[in-house]
Parts: structure tokens; C-alpha cells; sequence
């Protein structure tokens, strides 16, 4: 069994802008241990609200957006407005939208933002990093260059000119402008709770975490602790990895409500889902203990939740 650590945090996505260059992105299929059900319960736990309107009939496989990546906004707040970028605070979140939602220069990238509770550097996956950025449009745009955008394009954008194939993709040079960047090392498990958005989420949400949280402290076989400082991953306090708990912003599919997104990065090599992004929908407290079994402990993803998932190269996953 691993060590756990928890770190509860509160976050929101920011935008999920449509694309078309997504509908270009390539998926691979299958090439990880799967378990088609989540185990029954062994413990207590909380109950599901009734009467939510959430969808349990349309299959949840492939319902993910595709996307390059996810960036998380530190904010210091639970819930945000329904659109993020119009929340205070929001000057990266309005830059970064600017260049990505339609009209921008990036328009054709997928990219998810997201704000938490501590007021530290943006983190993104599934590059899995933390970096430090100035909040001014051209710092803005050279952070998107160097880490957001897509490292390839896909062949049916091989008539544009040379010069704008290579504004559209990812220049890793640029990274040198952002020494203060590292690897991340630390299990994240976000959940939807943007209340301010739609309310089956915004229900979910908190009792999701609070089940997360419960469950995790509870387990007798982790070695818990729970203040690792927002800006120091959990390793260099521990050396060893820790999971970190928190509430997102609108990430797309609220009927598909409890929304659950787990980042598992490549240096947590016992577990055979490393340097991999899974989405869980329809996730119950029920599901919580199994999730933290089967997806956190042995690394394998639950078929009756997935709603699809990511690797460290953005390529899109599907059973």
C-alpha cells in the first residue's frame, strides 16, 4: 500500500471553450488495467441526494472533452460565478481565455482552466507541473506557448503555411523563460462543485469531497497528513507521494453528476495508471472507498464510472 497524504484543497475550472481542433485529436485505445465494477461498499457511508436529475441511462465512455490541458487557478473560494473568468481575481483566467476561446489567436486548443483556494503558481495537467507565471498579457501568451498548446498538429491542418503551424504549437524552448517551474508529485483528485453553475454539481460536489476526505483519514494503511504547505509538494516533506483533494469549477457533463477527475503523475510508479488523467462520472459516496481501491491504491480504472482520460502526451483515452 502507499503512504498517503491528504492536502484538501478548494479549485475551479475556468473555461472549457469550444474547440475544433479537438475533434481532430486522435484517441488510443485501451492499454490499461481496467475492472468493469466498483467494489460494494465495505463501510459506512453518506447517502445520495434524491431527485437531482441526473442522467443514469446514456453511457458514459467517451463523454469526456478532449483537451491538451487543464490549468488550475489558485482563488481562495468554494464556489465562482458561472462564468469564472468574470470572477474576481480572474486576470489570468481572462487572459488565458482570450487567447483560447473562440476568436483568439489559440482557438483551435482545447485547454481547461480552474481556480483553487491558496494563492500560489498555476498548475496544469497532464503535464503535471506547477509553474510560476507574471499576470501580463505577454507573460501569459509565452506560458501558453511553452506548455498549453498542443505539441503536434494533426495532418489535416498540413495546407497551412509552415510559419502558422508553428504559432500553433507548443514550443518547449520557452520553458527556460520559467526557471521556477517543477514536476508535480503529488495524486489530485478534483471534483466538480460549481454551485454557482448548475446544482447537481454543486450539491455533489462538497458531499463528494467531504467522502474523499472521511474515507482517506480513515484508512488505517496510509500514513495521512494533512498540512503540506500549498506550495511545497508533499514529497519534499514526506519522500513519499501524497493525494490532494479538491473542488473544481464547471468541467462539462453536470447531468453526469458526481464529476470526479483523477491526475496520477509519472513518479508514482507503483500504480499503474502514472502519468494519466482518469474522469469518473455518476459517482456516488457509495463508489468513494471503491475509487480510492481500485483506481488510487492498484491503478486501475472502473468501467462503469469512466468517462474517459488522458496521458502525459494529451493523446485522449477510451475503453
Amino acid at each position: 500500500m502507499p503512504v498517503i497524504n491528504i492536502k484538501p484543497r478548494r479549485y475551479a475550472p475556468l473555461f472549457n471553450p469550444a474547440s475544433t481542433l479537438h475533434r481532430s485529436f486522435r484517441s488510443r485505445p485501451s492499454s490499461f488495467p481496467t475492472t468493469e465494477r466498483c467494489p460494494t461498499p465495505t463501510r459506512n457511508h453518506a447517502s445520495t441526494p434524491s431527485n437531482l436529475g441526473i442522467d443514469y441511462e446514456r453511457p458514459l465512455n467517451g463523454t469526456m472533452a478532449t483537451y491538451v490541458q487543464q490549468v488550475l487557478i489558485s482563488t481562495g473560494k468554494g464556489d465562482w460565478t458561472s462564468r469564472i473568468e468574470e470572477d474576481e481575481a480572474g486576470e489570468l483566467a481572462r487572459g488565458l481565455k482570450g487567447l483560447f476561446v473562440k476568436g483568439g489567436r489559440y482557438s483551435d486548443a482545447s485547454v481547461f482552466m480552474h481556480k483553487n483556494s491558496k494563492q500560489h503558481p498555476p498548475t496544469f495537467y497532464p503535464h503535471f507541473a506547477i509553474c510560476p507565471i507574471f499576470h501580463s498579457h505577454d507573460s501569459i501568451e509565452t506560458f501558453a506557448r511553452a506548455f498549453l498548446l498542443p505539441p503536434t498538429l494533426h495532418p489535416a491542418h498540413k495546407t497551412l503555411a509552415p510559419s502558422h503551424r508553428l504559432t500553433l504549437t507548443q514550443q518547449p524552448k520557452l520553458r527556460l523563460l520559467f526557471s521556477g517551474a517543477y514536476k508535480i508529485t503529488d495524486i489530485l483528485i478534483l471534483i466538480c462543485g460549481h454551485h454557482g453553475r448548475d446544482e447537481r454539481c454543486g450539491v455533489m460536489g462538497p458531499l463528494l469531497l467531504n467522502e474523499f476526505e472521511r474515507m482517506l483519514n480513515s484508512a488505517t494503511s496510509y500514513n495521512v497528513l494533512k498540512e503540506v504547505p500549498a506550495n511545497i509538494p508533499s514529497h519534499m516533506a514526506t519522500a513519499k507521494p501524497g493525494v490532494k483533494v479538491g473542488l473544481i469549477s464547471h468541467v462539462g457533463g453536470h447531468k453526469f453528476a458526481g464529476n470526479v477527475i483523477i491526475y496520477i503523475p509519472p513518479s508514482v510508479k507503483i500504480n499503474r495508471l502514472a502519468g494519466k488523467g482518469i474522469w469518473y462520472g455518476r459517482v456516488k459516496p457509495s463508489h468513494i472507498e471503491g475509487i480510492i481501491e481500485e483506481t488510487i491504491v492498484k491503478g486501475r480504472v472502473i468501467g462503469e464510472l469512466f468517462r474517459g482520460g488522458i496521458d502525459e502526451e494529451s493523446q485522449i483515452l477510451r475503453i
